[in-house]
């Protein structure tokens, strides 16, 4: 991984955001999945379902990709 902008936090952190998305934002499932405690499976839970409902083109700070 030496040379790689992916560092192993980064991989860990956006896999376990993209099960929040695909399985829905349900922080008892992440809990379960990745072994998890609670307040950071709640946190991920809240940041996939603010990522869902935004709406395409828009990021969470509400600024439209591309426009940055």
């Amino acid at each position: 991984m030496r040379g790689q902008d992916a560092t192993l936090e980064r991989l860990r952190v956006d896999r376990q955001l993209e099960e929040a998305m695909v399985h829905g934002p349900d922080p008892l499932h992440l809990a379960e999945v990745f072994g998890l405690d609670e307040k950071t499976a709640m946190r991920y839970a809240d940041s996939a379902r603010q990522l869902l409902l935004a709406s395409p083109g828009e990021t969470l700070g509400g600024t439209v990709r591309g426009a940055e």
